[in-house]
């Protein structure tokens, strides 16, 4: 024990500081090397998440190709399986004249 008289009194106080403190050091750091780890586990399933979804787009735009193709393919048959007709003229109205436009020639 230290006493009040003993000529060490203060050494002994500052050693237990010091010795505090790099606990306190010690035990922050400790838990910090956690929180890092625990971020890092984060980042891991995050990125398997979005591996995920990136292959299940790619999945999905695939099949979205797949079936613009066969609308595409059906349209094509059915507009080449019709027979072609001629097309139809347009009737063209006769030009009337007025009483001013006969008097002008």
């Amino acid at each position: 024990m230290v006493t009040p008289t003993d000529p060490f009194a203060v050494i002994y106080v500052t050693l237990a500081i010091i010795i505090g403190t790099l606990g306190a050091v010690v035990y922050s750091l400790r838990i910090l090397v956690l929180v890092e780890r625990r971020i890092a586990r984060i980042d891991v399933n995050i990125e398997r998440m979005t591996m995920r979804v990136a292959r299940e787009e790619r999945q999905i735009e695939k099949e979205e190709k797949d079936i613009e193709k066969r609308i595409n393919v059906g349209k094509a048959r059915k507009t080449s399986s019709r027979a072609k007709s001629k097309p139809v003229k347009k009737k063209t109205k006769k030009k009337t004249t007025t009483r001013k436009t006969k008097k002008r020639r």
